[in-house]
């Protein structure tokens, strides 16, 4: 199986939103950004289970941080921004902050995270 981009990823993703949910519209960010909370919520839940010694299924803690990035990419879609972008644009951001030459934005590029 082929590694997944954010963009293909968001392409299937709305579709399949306005196919058998709703318009991405339809939720308001918080709508959105409650959603991503509540899965990670669950995420969180089962993490603390296994800190405790018990026995959880790492599959379904997957499913769970994959609902998260699912909702986060919706979130994102809302709010109009390209998540591929920002996050390669983030993470490029906390390298140099952090005097790590480790990048995922083109060395050419002329695109610049905003300030903080």
């Amino acid at each position: 199986m082929n590694d997944l981009g954010f963009r293909e990823f968001n392409r299937a993703n709305v579709r399949r939103c306005r196919e058998v949910f709703h318009e991405i519209e339809e939720w308001s960010p918080t709508d959105w950004a409650c959603a991503a909370a509540g899965e990670m919520g669950e995420a969180c839940n089962l993490i603390k289970k296994m800190r405790r010694g018990e026995d959880v299924d790492l599959m379904q803690l997957g499913f769970e941080l994959a609902d998260t990035v699912t909702y986060i990419d919706l979130l994102a879609t809302r709010l109009g921004l390209d998540l591929s972008t920002v996050v390669r644009l983030k993470f490029d951001k906390v390298s140099s902050r952090r005097g790590s030459n480790i990048k995922l934005m083109p060395p050419d590029s002329e695109m610049e995270a905003p300030h903080e």
